[in-house]
């Protein structure tokens, strides 16, 4: 690893800092799987104490750079995939394409049942009225991403129990079979573990951190059309969010920061 072990004893910045962004430039220029030199080797390079590297190490782990392994060591971690939270409505097939990644899906489950309660009232239908529920398992680079559980009403897309999802985003086909254009939508995001079901699909560990999305998505007259429930890996998965801010002059928009926000981090839609 091309580490430059240099750290001014003068400077206000805390050393475990100054490790860390070290460690970090480092990082960046080094392969995914990559192993850090050991924690002995890390205190002699820098000269500080094994308080000051634990707790660099410690800060890159929670930023999703590096995976420590006890008994192993410290290894460079596979970079996230960052996806658009709210400033546009995407999928996940259309995101990941737009980065130059082969989205893939594998198809669990694609059946028609009657909405219960929760679903009938989240896309206005009658209780019992029939959708099309999918399964979906999301790959990027043959690793397993996201999980996710897609409904629509079964009136408005008799044909989508026929169509191969594999390769084809659901929002490309929605508009062209359809003409149905995704307006807007409505998402919630919180952190979840992983059971044993969705450890088994994802290939995590049972207990590890998961991104839980929920979404509907609207047309442009305000009828829902689509509801999401979403499982995406934290340690894959990055949320980007940009925040606009609005001025006492209702004419004048500012842009105010583009934040990132991170689970153990993964992005929007679960398309």
């Amino acid at each position: 690893m091309d580490l430059n072990p240099a750290v001014d004893r003068q400077s206000y910045i805390p050393l475990y800092v100054q490790v860390k962004d070290a460690l970090r430039e480092a990082i960046e220029r080094s392969s995914p799987g990559s192993q850090l030199p050991g924690e002995p080797e890390l205190c002699r390079l820098f000269d500080v104490s094994r308080t000051v590297i634990r707790q660099a190490l410690r800060e890159l782990e929670v930023e999703g750079l590096v995976l420590r392994e006890k008994g192993r060591g410290t290894f460079v971690a596979e970079p996230k995939l960052r996806e658009g939270l709210f400033e546009e409505l995407t999928g996940f097939f259309e995101d990941m394409d737009r980065k130059g990644h082969t989205p893939v899906s594998q198809v669990l489950t694609r059946e028609i049942i009657p909405a219960g309660r929760g679903i009938a009232d989240t896309l206005r239908l009658r209780p019992g009225a029939p959708v099309i529920h999918i399964d979906r398992l999301r790959f990027v680079a043959g690793e397993p991403i996201v999980l996710v559980a897609t409904y629509l009403p079964q009136a408005r897309v008799p044909e989508l129990m026929n169509v191969d999802l594999t390769n084809r985003s659901l929002y490309e086909y929605l508009e062209t079979a359809y003409g149905i254009v995704i307006a807007r939508g409505r998402r919630t995001l919180e952190a979840s573990a992983a059971g044993k079901h969705e450890a088994d699909l994802l290939q995590v560990k049972r207990g590890a951190p998961l991104i839980v999305l929920d979404s509907v998505s609207y047309l442009e007259d305000g009828t829902p059309i689509e509801y999401y429930h979403a499982l995406h890996r934290g340690d894959r998965s990055r949320f980007e969010v940009e925040l606009l801010r609005v001025s006492d002059r209702p004419d004048t928009r500012v842009v105010a920061a583009r934040e990132l926000m991170r689970q153990s981090s993964l992005q929007s839609a679960g398309r």
